[in-house]
């Protein structure tokens, strides 16, 4: 049997280099075939505790990534789409289900016999040198042949998959002549001392950031047939110690409970190794369990890995509270935390774009609280066209500042996600933020226009007639009616109300038209001033804008969901969509009747 020399080690960290690389290609492609089914499923989180573990066992075997989850769960709570509490349990599961890895890799320990017969056969294809090249095979073919962006990530996942098998199999052949080497085994003997054991998992996967290559490595070492069950426990400890330190490096310049995450997650393995630990090597010493000193193998590693994971789930789920109030205690709350909450108004964090299927929707929660506040702002202006309020016009004023930022902040966000690779879907929705984002800001200086007419009349002590009030109030009937349909449409993303906003803004058109015609009549009549019918004017022209900004809010959801031109798509329903024609007719006896009240009256 050849030596080991310095080939070997140039191979094995070759072999560590591809099971990383792999990890990263099949995690990132798990994530975007997930699409925005992640942050969903997390947003719906309840108090029940076994829930939370099953979401997180679920969602880490879904993105293949404790650290990516623990990472993600940092952004929430920086964001504030959760809170510390909720968190825990999410924790627990992703613990558990960064064991699914190992299991895996199990794959490779799989003894095949040289004889024939179907059992044979597939024996010998469960390993990973045999259907790794086929699953890459299939994996490239997907993504050369496939033109759908879902079949590509699944093409990705499994060219990933190819890749760390193969990592694993280069890993386990370079220290295969470490099973005849005297002096490895000497080395071994070190790992006797289980403290030195835990120090050094922790310390080799703080390094890497994965777990999974850590136990995959110390699955490749066991072929060599020197480590004992009794060496590598406590090195299992520290790798679950280690893989902490992505979590730890996310948590600069966020909020003190997103900080509180981190260290939840560091904690309970620090605490679970210390008290586990002690009790493992007095059971070992006062019961003389023979399986410590026996040979250990790949799935003594993954069974030792889960064991560990379960433990420490079972010895701290009934004292969560507590784990919460020592998180406290390490990170303790200053002045700062105000500021960092002021921060993320919009719940937005540049740690969710690691996972761009969780970013986009993290965005789209920020434009539905963008549009909520729009919506809000726009209907006080509308407001107090009828009725000047002092306190609401420096609320619309103070929003719109407001809303300005959010655009800018948001715009910002948008930018950032569409360089990364995100889903089709993903894709089309953040097309449609970037968008309907401009025209919420839009609508928010229109309401500002508003506030200045108003505002206007108000100082210089004149008023419209009666019956020019009466005008007005059915007009901002009509578009606070098509606000309504525009916002909601947005927020539900419904085309069916979508539809309903072209027909009544031809509506606010015509009136628009009507009133204005009329108003020249009373200029003409000596009825009204020339300088409230300046005002007048501008009030009917800022009421149309935020009608137009309605009808492109909508447009915006038709085109980009029907895959249409909205500008054709207008003149072809305006000419030939009977379903068009009847809401036009609808929205116009309504709201021309309620104009002719106002001559009758």
């Amino acid at each position: 049997m050849e030596e080991f020399s310095i080939f070997n080690i140039f191979t094995l960290l070759g072999g560590l280099a591809f099971f990383l690389y792999g990890m990263n290609v099949m995690s990132t492609g798990l994530e975007k075939l997930t699409g925005g089914k992640l942050e969903v499923a997390l947003k719906k989180m309840t108090s029940n505790k076994l829930k939370s573990i099953l979401l997180g066992m679920g969602v880490t075997i879904a993105i293949q990534s404790s650290s990516a989850m623990t990472v993600m769960l940092v952004g929430f709570v920086n964001s504030g789409l959760m809170t510390l509490e909720q968190t825990i349990g999410v924790c627990f599961g992703s613990n558990i289900g960064t064991t699914f890895t190992a299991w895996i890799l199990c794959l490779g320990d799989i003894k095949t016999s040289d004889g024939g017969g179907v059992l044979a056969f597939l024996l010998k294809m469960l390993k990973p040198e045999s259907f790794s090249p086929l699953i890459a095979l299939i994996g490239v073919i997907m993504i050369m042949a496939c033109k759908k962006n879902k079949h590509k990530d699944i093409g990705r996942i499994l060219v990933g998959f190819a890749v760390l098998m193969t990592g694993m199999t280069l890993m386990s052949d370079s220290v295969d002549p470490l099973a005849q080497s005297e002096d490895f085994k000497k080395l071994l003997t070190a790992f006797e001392n289980p403290i030195l054991g835990v120090l050094v998992g922790a310390g080799f996967t703080g390094i890497i950031q994965s777990s999974a290559g850590s136990i995959g490595i110390l699955m490749a070492f066991s072929k060599a047939g020197a480590l004992t069950y009794g060496m590598s426990l406590p090195i299992i400890m520290g790798c679950n110690i280690g893989t902490c330190v992505t979590a730890l490096l996310s948590t600069f310049g966020v909020s003190k409970d997103a900080k509180r995450v981190a260290w939840t997650h560091i904690l309970v393995k620090i605490i679970g190794t210390i008290i586990l630990l002690p009790i493992i090597m007095i059971l070992q010493s006062a019961l003389d369990l023979s399986i410590f000193n026996e040979t250990v193998g790949y799935v003594g590693i993954a069974i030792m890995h889960t064991i560990f994971n379960v433990a420490t789930t079972i010895m701290f789920l009934p004292f969560t509270k507590q784990l919460v109030k020592l998180a406290h205690i390490v990170v303790r709350d200053d002045k700062e935390t105000q500021n960092d909450e002021k921060r993320t108004l919009t719940g937005l964090d540049e740690r969710l774009l690691k996972t761009p299927s969780v970013a986009v929707q993290a965005c789209r929660t920020a434009t539905i609280e963008m549009a909520d506040l729009t919506k809000e702002t726009i209907k006080k202006a509308l407001d107090i066209i009828m009725e000047y309020n002092a306190e609401s016009t420096e609320k619309i004023i103070e929003n719109e500042d407001i809303i300005d930022r959010f655009e800018d902040t948001i715009n910002g966000y948008l930018l950032k996600i569409s360089k990364s690779s995100v889903t089709g879907s993903d894709s089309r929705m953040v097309s449609k933020m970037m968008h309907c984002i401009g025209n919420f800001e839009r609508i928010s200086d229109h309401a500002v226009n508003l506030v200045e007419s108003v505002q206007e009349i108000h100082d210089k002590k004149i008023s419209f007639s009666g019956e020019c009030r009466n005008e007005l109030k059915v007009i901002t009937e009509a578009v606070s009616e098509n606000i309504d349909h525009a916002f909601e449409a947005y927020n539900l993303n419904d085309l069916d109300i979508a539809h309903k906003v072209e027909p009544l803004e031809e509506v606010i058109d015509n009136l628009s038209i009507e009133l204005k015609n009329r108003h020249i009549r009373r200029l003409q009549n000596d009825e009204c001033t020339v300088e409230l019918g300046y005002i007048f004017q501008d009030i009917l022209t800022n009421l149309e804008r935020i009608s137009d900004h309605c009808s492109n809010i909508a447009g915006i959801l038709i085109q980009t969901d029907e895959k249409t031109d909205f500008h054709t798509y207008l003149a072809d329903v305006k000419e030939n969509d009977e379903t068009f024609h009847i809401e036009y007719k609808k929205y116009a006896e309504n709201y021309f009747s309620l104009l002719d009240n106002v001559i009758n009256k």
